[in-house]
């Protein structure tokens, strides 16, 4: 938060609710605020890696918030290695920090013979992978987009002001005007004369599929397509694809729900609650660890016994990634005396690690890796088992197939990788673990680095496998 002469940092970890109480937030006063709630793909979740990130420069102070995930890490470490003076080194020798967002904040603040602005059209056009930005100094609000545009980034209208948002659902709350999006490859500048645009690269679309399958919330408009309704329509299209005979369809909550009633209208099965959610559990597929995940599944859904006894099943869920939760979720309808259950998702099956900003970076973590559909239905105990074509998921979008990043799905990635062995969420971490080796320079590793000892710890296997498909 600026107040037009210093810029004031609060953050934490914890969920924003547990951050930010009255008192916090009355201590904060200014014309110009960066937020960010983290979810971790670079870097551990420790508070040195929260953000937004800061850095002091000879213009000012400089904060930052990052949403995605960059590929080109350890150059960019490199590149940060190299800048001039010392502001982007701790008294250690290095920075605390240990994602790929605390990088492009060195960077950014590294280059004192010019503006943050022109920085920034110098910088970004070297940074490589998804990234939706916010950043300020004490008198400017600015925001870029990749440009390959694969995270949302949009901008909304105040009746005194301008807010650029992750999604427009975020608008809507704090009462502004949707405008437009940030444009894949621009850069926005916000000062009291306004705003302004420039270009830093040219744009070139790939969209994130899994925003409309999951990620993004149901009320969020992605490139003009409502989310909620593409699931719904992703359910229909699943429901003729995957027919099935059955007596109720139910979702598993809430990210299956849309699709389920779209399931249900298609086959004209009736639709029904049949599980309970407990709302104070988070996302089980970003719980850190199996047997949490496992556990979390029983935490998270109770079935209604009274509704599914006796009944023949139509299960609708958005993906299966790992597997647990469906394993644990078909024992538990069984349990509860369910007479069949067909599972039926509205993604493809998840093949192919994401590099981008979704956490599921090793292929052998995930349960599609090497198995075919009826083997994945039969290790969850499901009678049947079935997926939406990639063609039927796309076109419940609305948008161009050539405009979409499908690689979860497919493998086929939006931009090169680097070698596997430089990609990993704990990159920078096993930098630091190997002793005094030396950033990798330009996406390769340097002679006395010890990066293929810890390809293991990086999930370098399913990274490697990605890069070496057939």
């Amino acid at each position: 938060m600026s107040n037009g002469s210093q810029i004031l940092v609060f953050k934490d970890m914890g969920l924003v609710s547990q951050v930010f109480d009255e008192a916090s937030l009355g201590s904060l006063h200014g014309h110009i605020a960066v937020g960010h709630a983290r979810y971790s793909t670079t870097g551990s979740s420790v508070w040195e890696n929260a953000q937004p990130t800061f850095r002091a420069t000879v213009h000012g102070s400089l904060a930052l918030g990052h949403n995605g995930n960059l590929v080109n890490t350890a150059e960019l470490a490199a590149m940060v290695a190299e800048l001039p003076g010392e502001e982007h080194i701790s008294r250690s020798g290095r920075t605390a920090a240990t994602n790929d967002t605390d990088l492009v904040t060195a960077l950014l603040a590294g280059h004192p013979d010019l503006s943050i602005e022109e920085t920034a059209k110098v910088v970004l056009p070297e940074v490589k992978g998804a990234f939706s930005l916010v950043f300020m100094d004490e008198h400017t609000l600015y925001a870029a987009r990749d440009p390959q545009g694969i995270r949302p980034l949009v901008l909304g209208r105040l009746e005194r002001g301008w807010v650029v948002a992750s999604e427009t659902a975020a608008l809507d709350i704090c009462g502004a005007s949707f405008i437009r999006e940030v444009e894949p490859g621009e850069l926005i500048a916000i000062d009291e004369n306004g705003m302004r645009s420039s270009r830093f690269a040219e744009a070139k679309p790939k969209g994130c599929v899994f925003e409309y399958v999951y990620l993004a919330r149901p009320d969020t408009s992605i490139a003009g397509r409502n989310v909620h309704l593409s699931r719904v329509e992703m359910g229909r299209r699943l429901a003729k694809e995957a027919p099935v005979e059955a007596d109720l369809v139910i979702a598993t909550p809430e990210s299956g729900t849309p699709a389920a009633i779209g399931y249900a209208e298609a086959s004209g099965i009736p639709y029904g609650s049949g599980l309970v959610k407990n709302a104070y559990v988070g996302r089980t597929f970003i719980q850190p660890s199996q047997t949490i995940r496992q556990l979390g599944i029983r935490l998270k859904l109770n079935p209604l016994r009274e509704v599914i006894a006796g009944k023949r099943l139509v299960v609708v869920d958005d993906s299966i990634v790992r597997g647990n939760t469906q394993r644990a979720l078909v024992k538990m309808l069984r349990e509860a005396g369910a007479a069949e259950v067909h599972i039926r998702i509205s993604s493809p099956p998840v093949k192919w690690p994401c590099f981008f900003g979704i956490d599921f970076a090793t292929r052998a973590e995930l349960i599609a890796n090497g198995m075919t559909i009826e083997e994945i239905g039969r290790t969850l105990g499901a009678d049947s088992l079935s997926y939406i074509s990639i063609d039927g998921m796309i076109e419940a979008t609305k948008q161009p197939k050539d405009r979409l990043c499908r690689a979860c799905f497919d493998g086929e990635y939006p931009m090169e990788l680097p070698d596997p062995a430089l990609l990993g969420k704990l990159l920078l971490e096993a930098e630091i673990k190997g002793g005094q080796q030396q950033p990798a320079v330009r996406g390769k590793p340097t002679s006395g680095s010890d990066l293929d000892g810890v390809q293991s710890l990086l999930g370098g296997a399913g990274a490697a496998d990605a890069l070496r498909r057939p």
